[in-house]
């Protein structure tokens, strides 16, 4: 009885070493006789007891690796301190355990001295501007480094930059200056746009203005023309009328003188109408020019009919 209980108690112990339960994203690398013999992945695995040995457990999750701070000399000789933030996955559990004696410690100092590499490159202000391509530049060299030790590096992230105060006072008043010169540059492009749309409404009131004046003149131009038109037709109209009116008078005086006592009535209003002509003329000035028969009367009517009796049709 006792040996067959010692017998069961070495084979559970001998079914307890040769299954290996794996996580879930983990990996164990196993050696048999102290050489690599496989990798367990997740769930139930079986090995030989006392044979095969586990060497290296690996967490196949993104891992976060805090990149101690360290100083570092930009390109106009400024002393920069750096600290950031790197991910990184393995991806190869072998290579992982025999690639490298520390994969950590080899990540770390490749992501330290790439670093200052890269931002030696750069002059201080840069170095605030391309975060991006530092980040970029790290992950670059050493994802191409790591791949050897069977991890691959996802990303890194400056979590700071710190200059000396000498410097971040500087850069400090750098900006309060750039603030205020583009303050400065603002007030002026507002008065300039001020002077320049209070010209611009200046000339379209003297634009508009002189529109109006023309339009105006215009207007003036062509009531003084309708006017002079209107009064030419007026005297136009007059004296067509007044030759009307003589032409129909010379008539009535023709019919009339053609009547019985008409020529006898005509001489008197001839005789009349030359007597009150040289009374007018003696009324209207002081100097009086008179004809050589100007007593002759009778004779100056008899002369004035003939004249009407040699107008044709009488």
């Amino acid at each position: 009885m006792p040996l067959a209980l010692i017998v069961f108690v070495v084979a559970l112990i001998f079914v307890v070493k040769a299954v290996k339960l794996v996580p879930q994203q983990h990996a164990l690398v196993l050696e048999r006789l102290g050489r690599f013999h496989a990798i367990l992945n997740s769930g139930p695995n079986v090995v030989i007891p006392f044979i095969d040995r586990v060497a290296f457990r690996h967490d196949l999750r993104e891992i976060p690796l805090d990149v101690p701070s360290q100083i570092c000399i930009t390109k106009d000789n400024t002393q920069l301190q750096v600290d950031g933030i790197l991910y990184f996955q393995i991806t190869d559990p072998q290579l992982a355990s025999y690639g490298s004696s520390n994969y950590v410690i080899a990540i770390t100092q490749l992501a330290q001295t790439t670093l200052r590499s890269i931002i030696g490159r750069m002059e201080l202000d840069k170095t605030f501007e391309e975060r991006d391509h530092i980040n970029a530049g790290v992950v670059a060299a050493l994802d191409e480094a790591a791949a050897n030790w069977g991890v691959k590096v996802l990303r890194y992230e400056i979590k700071d930059l710190t200059p000396p105060k000498e410097i971040l006072h500087a850069m400090q008043a750098q900006i309060t200056a750039e603030r205020e010169k583009r303050a400065l540059i603002a007030a002026s492009e507002g008065r300039k746009q001020e002077q320049i749309n209070i010209a611009t409404g200046k000339r379209e009131a003297q634009i508009q203005e002189s529109e109006g004046e023309r339009q105006a003149a215009i207007n003036r131009s062509e009531g003084a023309k309708q006017a002079a038109i209107n009064r030419a037709e007026g005297e136009a109209e007059s004296i067509r009328l007044v030759a009307v009116a003589t032409a129909e008078a010379i008539r009535s005086v023709g019919l009339a003188a053609g009547q019985p006592g008409g020529m006898e009535a005509l001489n008197m209003k001839v005789a009349q109408q030359y007597i009150d002509a040289f009374a007018r003329l003696a009324k209207e000035g002081n100097t009086l020019i008179l004809p050589a028969n100007a007593g002759d009367v009778a004779g100056l009517v008899a002369t004035a009919m003939s004249v009407v009796k040699q107008q044709p049709g009488k």
